[in-house]
């Protein structure tokens, strides 16, 4: 049977209608699979999400406890119980006897060790601070352990007081040290501090101690060392230049008097031959008549003995200058 060529187009549409519905059929499971996919891969991605959601919601939780922690610190009565202020004061009597008992063992050995005495005094200062730093601090963190919203609340009502009130004790506690970083001076040097000369002794958080060659102690604030000229005779070292001033008459034989310096300085007992000898003449005029001025520069073995060295230079320098006739009794009475 020949079919028209008119008939095509209906016979097409045809198959084409019956076959739709075994395509759909086929192509269903491949769909379905698809959106299992994408279901599935939606919550892997909400799962996924949850954990950086609620960290989130955790940290903005703990802000806001925070917030109200400041807000609210803990009462007073809390932090300073009575058995941490017992704990307390036995840290800071216990600290006191270990700072004083190793400053006391450091100073008798000093003491015993010339040659060591000014290094190892230098230290007590050092020792001494950090001390009570460290005992301080464990003080502070270990017993009492206040929270850092009570440190703030008590920081902030007494800053300002304690700042107006203390300006002098902060600026001699700076002073200090400054003093100790810079170290213009150490414990044991001869210093001249404001008209006042000394050996330092002891250097304070809050002052400087000084004892004078008559055996006075002067206390001087560290924070008016900070404006003052300093003159330190040994700068750390154990042997100083001492000085002895003599008056002489203009006339006598400078040769003879330098030779005469010379050998009494080399002969003492408390001079330092690693260093030079020196002998300079001024002429100067004391009520009205001149004078020759003679001045003997030599080192001590150690600063304390620069007053026993000026007493014994000149005693022994006059009695070699009479026995030598360099001048007589007549003419230091003038």
């Amino acid at each position: 049977m020949k079919i028209r060529v008119y008939y095509l187009p209906f016979l097409w549409l045809l198959c084409m209608l019956v076959a739709t519905p075994q395509t759909r059929a086929q192509q269903s499971p491949a769909q379905d699979s698809l959106a299992v996919i994408r279901i599935e891969a939606q919550q892997v991605q909400l799962q996924l999400q949850t954990p950086a959601v609620t960290q989130e919601k955790e940290e903005a939780k703990q802000t806001e406890e925070a917030s109200k922690g400041i807000q609210n610190p803990p009462p007073l009565h809390k932090v300073f119980a009575w058995h941490k202020i017992f704990w307390a004061i036995v840290f800071a009597l216990g600290g006191y006897f270990i700072i004083r008992f190793s400053s006391a063992l450091l100073e008798r050995f000093a003491e015993r060790n010339a040659q060591y005495r000014i290094q190892v005094k230098g230290l007590l200062p050092i020792i001494k601070i950090f001390g009570w730093l460290i005992v301080l601090f464990i003080i502070i963190e270990g017993v009492f352990a206040p929270p850092i919203e009570t440190i703030l609340t008590i920081s902030a009502s007494l800053g300002i007081a304690v700042g107006f009130a203390s300006q002098d004790i902060l600026q001699n506690v700076f002073g200090g040290i400054l003093i100790l970083l810079d170290a213009p001076f150490k414990v044991g040097d001869k210093v001249e501090i404001g008209g006042q000369y000394g050996e330092v002794v002891e250097i304070g958080l809050r002052s400087t101690r000084i004892v004078t060659p008559d055996d006075s102690l002067v206390s001087v604030p560290n924070g008016k060392l900070m404006n003052e000229a300093i003159i330190n005779s040994n700068a750390g070292e154990p042997n100083c230049q001492v000085v002895a001033e003599l008056f002489l008459p203009p006339y006598i034989d400078t040769q003879l008097a330098r030779k005469i310096a010379t050998e009494v300085a080399q002969t003492s007992q408390y001079i330092y031959l690693n260093k030079p000898i020196t002998v300079l003449f001024f002429h100067t005029l004391n009520q009205q008549r001149p004078y020759l001025k003679m001045r003997l520069k030599a080192y001590v073995m150690d600063i304390r003995f620069e007053f026993n060295f000026k007493s014994e230079m000149t005693e022994l320098f006059l009695q070699e200058a009479r026995r030598q006739g360099l001048f007589s009794d007549a003419d230091l009475k003038g």
